[in-house]
């Protein structure tokens, strides 16, 4: 993603307010690094934010450096029970607002993928970054990140920059995506770029393929990979599922499942790993009608989108209604619009504040030349804004290239009542004229001819009858190509049909859910002092929906009825399906509020007499008195969100008379 002007409200106001130990001073508009750098005093509040947070993500073993005791692999992370919890929880969650409420084909597939169909896919020869090496260490670095970073270290950190520099510095950033591999060395070699730990000279750039290599039987005859995305195992199952479901569109499958990346320097923590966890969502539809059935349920969500022209135009992003982007054409069609609507629902409800949630659009050098639209959406968190989710209008790139690949047609068909007379654009590239032309980029520059719409194709049938040249751009490859008039046949054909046969198009959502999880930690995390005001102490404000633990039982002393009791409802809370936990120490209850508080559970049962008993809420620490044979309903509807906490402080009487406890 290229640097852009950010919407200018604060990161830091919710941590401000919830997190007055680490951030007090008051907050700064957060724009992009395009505009004058946040103070060190600021960058310093963001990083201790942080370490606050991961020190106690690691402490209460949400998540473990992979390997430990072996001094751990970069890019590498265990979840520990804490954070499968909440793993577990997300995905549920998932299958719940996506599989089944779109009645969705589920699908699992292998992570080891043969070489041939990610080579139809164009990962072999395309999934790459670039790669430097220390000179003398041998260390590998990628070559884009060390260019952002002195680009952006420079802006923030040079008192004497001139203006003709920051903004030459600037522009960099900007189109950082789109340079060269030749343009890279030459901006390295200009700024005297050297490797960050040992200032040793940087090899020339070169093109590293992020997929780890394997080869599937004894004989290492058959090359494979690990999957770098769980799209493939669709795409290559969709005849099959298309007869599954009746012959008809639309339809959506959806995978979970493991995705692999052999990251060149990982970093960001656990926002850019090696392996993690994908859930993606194919939804095949007619390229002629993508209108949606449910989007008017969700045509007037209001939420922050960042059109490209306002990227590209210095405006900030702006709450628009999905109904308004869709029928202003920001959005290219009604089924993209509806699941971006369905995709800010479900970050909601997970807990990410809506106020740092926000949908970018690709800019147009970012966009392949297949696709028709794309968004991401965008979580800010203390490491900026983080790609989390991407939504895109993939068009029928992918069916059609393995169509290709295989030799298996992958199409969908609309019967007529009657027979119809349709007039179709012919599109016919010259192999033999465009290998001569533009020899390893052939198969690039047909495959964007053979994608352009009508009235591209006709207009550029004119210009070739009337020049007998023409200018055409080629996206995939950067670069503006001259076509001659023998190099295509560009015509319309009548022909008489009793069916229309017709690659779907396809809109892919596909949500990192590591990534979500993460910002998910950030927006959830705040301190509060303790009842004595002696200490701060870290709490996850998780909804209900994703809490590791749902609810906590402490028997208040160390009476043999009251564990009884604590026992009796901690099985009732099982049948319910609800997790829990009993806590018999002997340490205080105030103690045991405050360790069960930074696991995030929402709720905390005191067994206090043998009839009934406390039911604390974390956030508000307010107590009411629930009969026993009732706690474990009650709390079930909380979980499950049929009730909430206001409605249940209605129903039962406030519990003020209090112990004298020491902590919370």
């Amino acid at each position: 993603m290229g640097v852009l002007k950010r919407r200018a409200f604060s990161i830091w106001q919710p941590f401000r307010r919830s997190c007055t130990a680490l951030f007090t001073t008051k907050p700064q508009s957060t724009v992009s690094s395009l505009r004058a750098p946040c103070s060190v005093t600021e960058s310093q509040k963001k990083e201790a934010f942080r370490q606050a947070v991961l020190n106690t993500l690691e402490r209460r073993l949400f998540y473990i450096p992979s390997y430990k005791i072996y001094g751990g692999i970069a890019g590498l992370y265990d979840y520990g029970p804490p954070g499968c919890a909440i793993k577990a929880n997300v995905l549920a969650f998932w299958r719940q607002h996506f599989v089944l409420e779109e009645n969705m084909l589920e699908v699992d597939c292998p992570c080891v993928t043969p070489e041939i169909v990610l080579k139809a896919s164009g990962h072999v020869d395309k999934f790459t970054d670039l790669m430097v090496n220390d000179e003398k260490s041998g260390t590998c670095y990628r070559a884009d990140h060390l260019l952002k970073d002195y680009c952006t270290d420079k802006l923030q950190k040079d008192p004497n920059l001139s203006a003709e520099k920051a903004a030459n510095l600037r522009h960099v950033l900007a189109v950082l995506d789109d340079l060269s591999v030749e343009e890279v060395a030459a901006k390295i070699k200009e700024y005297g770029i050297t490797a960050p730990d040992t200032k040793n000279n940087l090899s020339n750039p070169y093109p590293f393929n992020l997929m780890f290599q394997t080869s599937i039987g004894p004989s290492g005859s058959s090359p494979g990979y690990m999957r770098p995305e769980t799209a493939q195992g669709i795409f290559v199952n969709f005849k099959e599922l298309y007869y599954y479901n009746g012959n008809k569109l639309p339809f959506a499958a959806a995978q979970i499942g493991q995705a692999f990346r052999n990251e060149i320097s990982p970093r960001q923590g656990l926002l850019r790993v090696r392996e993690f966890t994908l859930a993606e969502i194919e939804h095949f539809l007619d390229p002629e009608d993508k209108s949606h059935p449910k989007f008017s349920e969700i045509s007037n969500l209001e939420i922050f989108m960042f059109p490209r022209e306002d990227q590209v135009s210095g405006r900030s992003a702006r709450i628009i209604t999905i109904g308004q982007a869709v029928s202003q054409g920001i959005v290219n069609n009604e089924s993209l619009g509806y699941f971006i609507g369905r995709v800010y629902l479900f970050l909601t409800h997970l807990g990410i504040h809506k106020d740092r949630l926000r949908f970018r659009q690709h800019l147009a050098n970012e966009m392949a030349h297949y696709a028709a639209d794309c968004w991401d959406a965008e979580i800010e968190c203390s490491y900026g804004w983080i790609e989390c989710v991407g939504i895109a209008d993939r068009s029928a790139y992918d069916l059609r290239a393995h169509a290709d690949k295989s030799g298996m047609p992958l199409v969908a068909y609309e019967k007529y009542p009657e027979p119809r007379e349709v007039e179709k654009l012919v599109i016919v590239p010259s192999k033999k004229q465009l290998g001569l032309a533009f020899k390893g980029n052939q198969k690039m520059v047909a495959e964007a001819l053979e994608a352009m719409g009508e009235k591209e194709a006709m207009e550029l049938k004119a210009t070739l009858e009337a020049e007998g040249e023409a200018k055409f751009r080629i996206c995939t490859i950067d670069k503006e190509v001259i076509i001659k008039k023998d190099m295509l046949s560009i015509s319309k054909e009548k022909k008489k049909e009793h069916q229309r046969l017709f690659t779907p198009s396809v809109i892919e959502p596909s949500f990192g859910i590591g990534r979500i999880i993460y910002c998910l930690y950030e927006h959830s995390f705040y301190t509060r002092a303790s009842k004595d005001g002696d200490e701060q102490l870290n709490i996850f404000r998780f909804p209900p929906l994703v809490a590791p633990i749902k609810c906590t039982v402490f028997p208040l002393v160390q009476n043999q009825q009251y564990k009884e009791v604590a026992k009796r409802i901690a099985k009732s809370l099982t049948t319910v399906g609800i997790s829990h936990k009993i806590d018999i120490t002997g340490t205080s209850i105030g103690k045991r509020y405050a360790r069960t508080d930074e696991l995030g559970v929402p709720f905390a049962i005191t067994v206090d007499s043998a009839s009934s008993v406390t039911l604390r809420e974390r956030d508000s620490k307010q107590q009411i008195r629930v009969n026993v044979d009732e706690v474990a309903s009650v709390i079930k509807e909380l979980t499950d969100g049929v009730s909430k906490w206001p409605n249940i402080l209605l129903r039962y009487p406030i519990h003020s008379s209090r112990p004298a406890v020491t902590g919370v």
